[in-house]
């Protein structure tokens, strides 16, 4: 069963992948086995991904998604909805974590 991701939660990139910005795309690698869906697999993430990517950095999913909604000119609740379904699929992956209490 995938973990949910909590909005009032923060979320960090885990310590066991490596993420480059090359050109314009963001390019997260699995340093470990079994991480992702293939060893070795490399992802990269479009452009509202590579927005939130670059806020986990300690603040809640709710903070990242309405920092993102002035950005972007959006509803919040559209950028909450996106950024919960990023995260629970990098969750689900192992490429982020909750970051603890």
């Amino acid at each position: 069963m995938s973990e949910k991701a909590d909005l009032d939660a923060a979320y960090v990139p885990s310590s066991e992948v490596v993420a480059r910005t090359i050109g314009d795309e963001l390019v997260i690698v699995p340093l470990a086995a079994g991480l992702g869906d293939l060893e070795g697999e490399l992802y990269s993430l479009n452009e509202t991904g590579r927005a939130v990517w670059s806020r986990l950095d300690g603040r809640s999913l709710r903070a990242v998604a309405a920092d993102l909604a002035v950005e972007f000119e959006a509803e919040p609740g559209v950028l909450e909805r996106d950024a919960a379904g990023l995260i629970e699929e990098l969750l689900r992956r192992r490429i982020v974590v909750r970051k603890p209490d």
